[in-house]
């Protein structure tokens, strides 16, 4: 009766082991060889099992238990090779479903009321292999901790421990966490070792946390492929700064350009950095940069985002967005690469490159005769004269028509020692400062004799600088 029992035991024990081995099966050579050392171990258990005879020693039970492991693993195999396409098109369907993971922390310093404020938040989002919104955090984080300001990269870092936090509760398994910064990659790839305890302790949170992901791996992206998270981290410092307003009918926020207290919804917010001013300060210094011919971009202090035309739409007079329009336009074009059409009534900015092939179109001999059809208004010009062509050659043109104004320009150039640029030919006066020229064109050379400079380096042997045009009395 108790070799009975004992050999039910067994066949549950092993029974066990059976439902382990299907699952080991779809894992690696590594997970393969624990199982049968589960087996051995099953089987030495059973041996141990049987009790001491003093007469004689009882084979059989033995040799039973041992046959019956036999049988069991290779029915197990024989399952494991009918069911190998079925594990197969199951890893393939896996590893297909692999998720993604965005995260963006941030700290910033913010205006509140009349007070100077540094807060902190964290943004993530989870997606499809196609990048659509699975599930989305925007949380708070304390700026400060053990008497020091929160830095970056631990602000990072706490995203990135939330969003993988979050993944295995959601019990995701399957996850390429996506970074746009090359240190905080080299962190998390364990290329370089943090010298920050704080930032090493974060690391190693990480590193935990992917060893409970059957998949989980860093990947190093363009800023602009981070889906997201950014505005998600942004809103949580938003949420931060504002208040209920007296009224408690609506949410106020200080403008950091003329800090009064502003309406939330009347709040303009950048996009690519979200830099938030009231949509007053926005609209004047929208205004003043167009009207100084320059690209709009984001006032906060070394922030380069450019403000895009669609959202200055609401505060804009039309005149001024099709103006600004231009402007972008322009800033696209190098300017060794603008031409202007001559006619009065057009004078549309194109790009050489651009207006020849769309003349080669109309005209096979476009590139050799200097001629090209405007895009705009489709009158003919000479790209080398800049004036609407009349069949004559450039020779031909400036002989009949010598033009007095650039004869002044010219002279006037020559009395006042302006050099001319040979790469743009635009006319450059030193008001100030050393004689190494850079033209808007991004050509350098010599302001004395005209020499090129190659390398910050120049390839003549004028002095560099005169004292009278470097100290002011």
């Amino acid at each position: 009766m108790e070799d009975r029992t004992d050999e039910d035991n067994l066949r549950s024990i092993l029974s066990d082991l059976l439902s382990h081995l299907r699952v080991a099966k779809t894992l690696e050579s590594d997970h393969d060889m624990a199982f049968n050392l589960q087996l051995q171990e099953a089987m030495a258990a059973s041996l141990a099992l049987q009790p001491p005879s003093t007469s004689q020693p009882n084979l059989h039970p033995r040799i039973h238990d041992h046959n019956f492991v036999i049988d069991l693993t290779a029915s197990a195999e024989a399952y494991s090779t009918n069911d190998a396409s079925s594990s197969s098109s199951k890893a393939a369907e896996e590893e297909s479903e692999c998720l993604r993971l965005y995260f963006r922390g941030l700290v910033s310093e913010e205006r509140v009321k009349d007070m100077d404020v540094i807060v902190a938040g964290v943004g993530f989002a989870i997606c499809d292999s196609r990048d659509n919104l699975i599930f989305e955090v925007k949380k708070n984080l304390e700026a400060f901790g053990g008497g020091e300001v929160l830095s970056n990269e631990a602000a990072e870092l706490e995203a990135l421990i939330e969003g993988l936090s979050t993944a295995l509760t959601l019990d995701l398994r399957n996850v390429t966490f996506y970074c746009d910064n090359n240190k905080l990659y080299q962190y998390v790839t364990y290329t370089v070792r943090p010298e920050n305890f704080k930032i090493a302790t974060l690391v190693t949170q990480v590193a935990l946390l992917q060893r409970k992901f059957e998949h989980c791996t860093p990947s190093l992206v363009e800023p602009r492929d981070i889906k997201f998270a950014f505005q998600f981290a942004r809103e949580a410092i938003v949420s931060q700064i504002n208040w209920p307003a007296s009224n408690g009918k609506r949410l106020d926020e200080t403008c950091v350009i003329c800090f009064e207290e502003t309406d939330v919804a009347r709040m303009f917010s950048i996009d690519g950095c979200l830099h938030r001013y009231c949509n007053s300060c926005m609209k004047q210094h929208v205004e003043a940069k167009l009207v100084n011919g320059s690209v709009v971009q984001c006032p906060h202090e070394g922030c380069e985002s450019e403000v895009s035309i669609d959202s200055c739409e609401t505060f804009l007079e039309p005149k001024l967005v099709q103006l600004m329009r231009q402007r972008i336009k322009e800033s696209s074009i190098p300017v060794t690469e603008k031409v202007y059409c001559p006619n009065p009534k057009c004078s549309a900015l194109m790009s050489k490159k651009d207006v020849l092939e769309y003349t080669k179109t109309y005209l096979g001999f476009a590139e050799q005769s200097g001629v090209r059809k405007c895009m705009e208004c489709h009158c003919c010009f000479c790209i080398n004269c800049k004036v609407p062509f009349d069949n004559h050659t450039c020779y031909d043109y400036k002989k009949s028509n010598p033009c007095a104004e650039e004869q002044l320009v010219k002279s006037l150039a020559k009395k006042k020692n302006w050099r001319q640029c040979v790469k743009c030919s635009h006319m450059v006066e030193l008001a100030e400062g050393c004689y190494h020229i850079t033209c808007r064109c991004g050509y350098e050379f010599c302001y004395t004799c005209g020499a090129e400079w190659k390398d910050k380096t120049p390839t003549c042997s004028c002095p560099i600088w005169d004292e009278r045009n470097i100290i002011r009395e």
